[in-house]
């Protein structure tokens, strides 16, 4: 350790469903963000600080960039947008199954623009085979240098160590942003319904999970136990008894689930409760949006 600092805000980008979040808790080695194998999982901006020795490593996780189709999704590809704009770099994530499409070339016209420095994971390498990931290093290059092309395997955990290494020459002698133990910047009640939030997306199928909300309505730290009051709102009456389940069954999973996550990540017993309220089309009401945590910023 030489005593000088150094820091960079990395941000992490891509479409839907490419591993993004994956990667974040890779390089973590700690689950920061919640995964599931439906697209648009991440919703807000989710920020990965890892520390090691002198430097500091803050990465961006963003929500996947689409083409929104309501409000919810307005905010969303905003959030892309201005998290991409403040990072000093960039890691842009793609499936290695497929060629370059309008969302990876538009990344890749910013990053030119904006002169950003930036690398490429091309993730998801344990589904192809090694011919195929050569043919997208070669589709990619052909779009733009990038400072590196790394193949990789979030969900394995391949790969992420070199691109680690590649990170750490974007950082820059700074005084670090956030103090040394550190993990994310997320309040532990985003945290809590984040969590919640990845039961309903690994339980339920169909449409039903991304018209649902997660909010931590009480917080309450005591001695040796977190209580914790969640409640899940969706879109539809029908969907709410869905949720719930047969006798309750769903929604007990959905907390039981949640409870053993929550138990881990803040170290202590943990008591939950959970309901489910209805307000329908939430996701296209501004105001519903931002009171359930919705931001751009």
């Amino acid at each position: 350790m030489n005593g000088k600092h150094r820091t960079a805000f990395i941000a992490i980008v891509g479409r839907p469903n490419v591993g993004k979040s994956t990667l974040l808790n890779s390089l973590m080695g700690e689950k920061i963000a919640i995964t599931s194998s439906k697209p648009q999982t991440t919703r807000n901006r989710i920020t990965g600080i890892l520390t090691k020795g002198d430097d500091q490593f803050v990465f961006l996780d963003t929500p996947g960039m689409h083409s929104p189709k309501t409000k919810l999704g307005d905010v969303m590809v905003k959030s892309v947008r201005r998290t991409f704009g403040e990072s000093d770099a960039v890691v842009l994530v793609a499936d290695a199954a497929f060629a370059p499409g309008n969302i990876e070339k538009g990344f890749i016209e910013k990053i030119k623009k904006q002169e950003k420095p930036a690398l490429l994971v091309l993730n998801k390498t344990d589904k192809v085979t090694p011919e195929r990931v050569g043919e997208a290093i070669k589709e990619y290059s052909a779009l733009y240098d990038f400072k590196s092309v790394i193949p990789a395997s979030a969900i394995n955990d391949d790969g992420t160590q070199i691109v680690l290494d590649e990170c750490a020459d974007f950082l820059a002698e700074s005084e670090w942003f956030f103090p040394e133990d550190a993990l994310t910047d997320q309040p532990e009640k985003q945290i809590a319904a984040e969590i919640v939030r990845e039961k309903i997306l690994r339980l339920l199928e169909d449409e039903i999970p991304h018209g649902t909300a997660v909010v931590i309505e009480s917080f309450e730290e005591k001695k040796d136990l977190i209580r914790i009051g969640a409640v899940i709102y969706c879109e539809k009456a029908s969907h709410k008894g869905i949720i719930i389940g047969k006798r309750g069954e769903t929604l007990k999973k959905i907390g039981a689930y949640a409870r053993e996550d929550m138990e881990e990540f803040f170290g202590t017993k943990v008591f939950l409760e959970t309901w489910v309220k209805v307000k329908e089309n939430w996701r296209e009401n501004d105001a519903y949006v931002s009171n359930f945590g919705y931001t751009s910023d």
